[in-house]
């Protein structure tokens, strides 16, 4: 007989596609966790793109999920991908009640667009569109156009995540095309360390692209990208872009289930 609950609570976002893309909530789900897919633009009367971003609406999210009589606490899980694993960064740094932050291929500073909390701007982290290339397919290379947060007024958009208190997990693809992730993931952990904290782990797959999804998804090597208007490389090799998705489920489940304390009520996970 399944158990009533309450089971650990987690907030699961996806990136610049926009809308509300539930796979990976429902897996999550099959797997004992009381999961929340939270769509922030392009997806009924929620903004059309990303350009007025409030961090109080995620923030609204995590407290409603982490407050609802199903979910155990203290805590909850983000998980976050891409755009949005900049987002699950600043609600672990500035909110309260997150426990443990997966950021897929994500950036360590607000990436392009800003976000408000509080009255407070936290500038995006902008691009050089003259640093895209184009390949002879017609498709775009972007991986290098994003500006080195560390460098000049680029600071101000580092998130301080030491000041979090939670866990991180951070998967990166070394042959990921959007941005340079392993870049990124790198600046996190080192920031980490500066400020005395080892509350974080990081993986990196070789040959992996910047789609990271469940266990398998076809490698989606080009598709249209929403922000830059058309089709963009992805990076990875299909075979290890494949097991790479399989041991990043389960690295997920486990980080999650040890330190959102799942007790006895999360089923064991068969995928």
């Amino acid at each position: 007989m399944q158990s009533e609950g309450p089971f650990p609570g987690v907030l699961d976002m996806y990136g610049t596609g926009g809308g509300l893309p539930e796979y990976r909530a429902c897996l999550l789900s099959a797997h004992g966790f009381v999961v929340l897919a939270l769509a922030y633009y392009g997806y009924q009367d929620l903004p059309k793109d990303m350009r007025k971003l409030q961090l109080e609406y995620f923030e609204e999210a995590s407290t409603f999920l982490r407050t609802h009589p199903k979910v155990a606490g203290p805590g909850i899980g983000v998980i976050g991908a891409s755009k949005s694993g900049d987002l699950a960064l600043l609600l672990a740094t500035f909110t309260p009640g997150i426990s443990a932050v997966v950021s897929i291929n994500g950036c360590n500073a607000v990436a392009v667009f800003p976000i408000t909390y509080k009255g407070t701007v936290f500038p995006g982290l902008i691009g050089d569109s003259s640093k895209v290339t184009v390949m002879k397919s017609g498709v775009a290379d972007i991986r290098d156009t994003l500006n080195n947060p560390l460098e000049g007024e680029n600071q101000k958009s580092l998130i301080p995540i030491e000041q979090a208190d939670c866990r991180f997990l951070f998967l990166v693809s070394e042959d990921d095309r959007n941005w340079n992730s392993p870049f990124f993931a790198e600046e996190a952990v080192k920031r980490l360390k500066a400020h005395g904290k080892d509350n974080f782990e990081k993986v990196v797959y070789p040959m992996a692209g910047h789609y990271l999804e469940p266990p398998y998804f076809p490698h989606c090597t080009a598709s249209l990208h929403m922000l830059v208007g058309m089709p963009v490389a992805w990076g990875g090799e299909a075979k290890s872009h494949a097991m790479a998705q399989i041991d990043m489920w389960e690295r997920i489940d486990a980080f999650l289930k040890e330190h959102l304390g799942t007790g006895k009520h999360c089923s064991s996970a068969k995928l």
